[in-house]
């Protein structure tokens, strides 16, 4: 899965850059998308990102691209790779900013763990 997000000044911290709480939250919801949207019917909450590392900073106006890939699928959980790239759109160059790993599990309506519907 294919996703954007525009950096706006509420995005970022008191150095004028993206706050890395925002791009969190960002990952972990746009792969929670792509969760729910592979397995209908499933009710998935996160447990784990395998790796917070900001490789670049990111101003205001970038324009960020988020590359979603299911990596690993098991009975009850499932992990999805993430990649986030910042094309400079005057020059074309592209960096990646962050990479990670999300797992999601998927629980019932108790919020104990339940085998995924595939």
């Amino acid at each position: 899965m294919e996703n954007y997000k525009l950096v706006l000044p509420e995005h970022l911290n008191q150095f004028g850059y993206l706050f890395g709480g925002n791009l969190l939250k960002w990952v972990d919801e746009i792969a929670w998308i792509a969760a729910t949207l592979d397995f209908p019917g499933c009710k998935f909450v996160t447990i784990g990102m395998d790796r917070v590392e900001f490789r670049k900073s990111v101003r205001e106006g970038s324009i960020l691209k988020f590359l979603v890939e299911r990596a690993k699928i098991g009975k009850t959980s499932v992990q999805y790779a993430v990649n986030v790239l910042n094309e400079d759109v005057q020059s074309g160059d592209v960096n990646v900013v962050f990479s990670t790993n999300v797992t999601f599990v998927c629980v019932d309506d108790e919020g104990n763990k339940a085998e995924i519907i595939q």
